[in-house]
């Protein structure tokens, strides 16, 4: 009985940490401080991954997210420096209200397709296979009914990288402008730069 208590005190905290960190991630204006949110996230989803009895993925979650992904990120954005910064910080305006409109409308959905699909089975407790997280199992999913969805996560992330690079690159006429000390304009042309 002891044990049963003490994963549902580990699976509250961790998903109150998940939350927390999520919510943190989007209302930091500093894209550092989100991105180390972002870290702790993803490891409080790892802790979420391990009472789940899902051991592989949990390892995966930590190397891969919390690991090198996250690295990546934190590349990019001390790579842009400065230049990274959020571009309606002015308060609220369409865009930001719009975002939250949609936000909880994926939340109304997300609660109804759960209450309909599950139904009363949530009540009683689920039955895990053997393979259950296994890294066989999860291969066999993303090789055959999720193949579509991680292609798409690959070249999601391979253009978020090109993007990164294209928007910390400075051009060679830019940087002689500002070793000249020419004043320049919000998109880096300035009058004197005619040649």
């Amino acid at each position: 009985m002891a044990g049963n208590a003490l994963v549902w005190v580990l699976w509250i905290l961790a998903a109150f940490a998940c939350l927390g960190s999520g919510i943190a991630v989007v209302s930091f204006g500093n894209p550092f401080y989100s991105a180390l949110s972002l870290i702790g996230n993803l490891g409080s989803l790892a802790v979420l991954y391990l009472l789940a009895s899902a051991e592989f993925l949990a390892a995966a979650q930590v190397l891969v997210y919390a690991g090198a992904v996250m690295v990546m990120f934190l590349f990019v954005i001390g790579y842009l420096g400065g230049r990274a910064d959020v571009p309606f910080a002015g308060g609220p305006s369409w865009v930001s209200i719009a975002a939250v409109v949609a936000a909880a409308a994926i939340l109304v959905e997300i609660v109804v397709v759960i209450g309909l699909k599950a139904g009363d089975a949530l009540a009683a407790p689920a039955e895990i296979e053997a393979a259950f997280g296994s890294p066989a199992e999860i291969g066999r999913y993303f090789l055959t009914d999720h193949l579509l969805a991680f292609e798409i996560t690959s070249i999601v992330l391979l253009v978020a990288a090109i993007g990164g690079v294209i928007l910390g690159t400075r051009t060679r006429a830019e940087e002689e402008l500002d070793e000249a000390g020419a004043p320049q304009t919000l998109d880096g042309w300035s009058p004197d730069a005619r040649a």
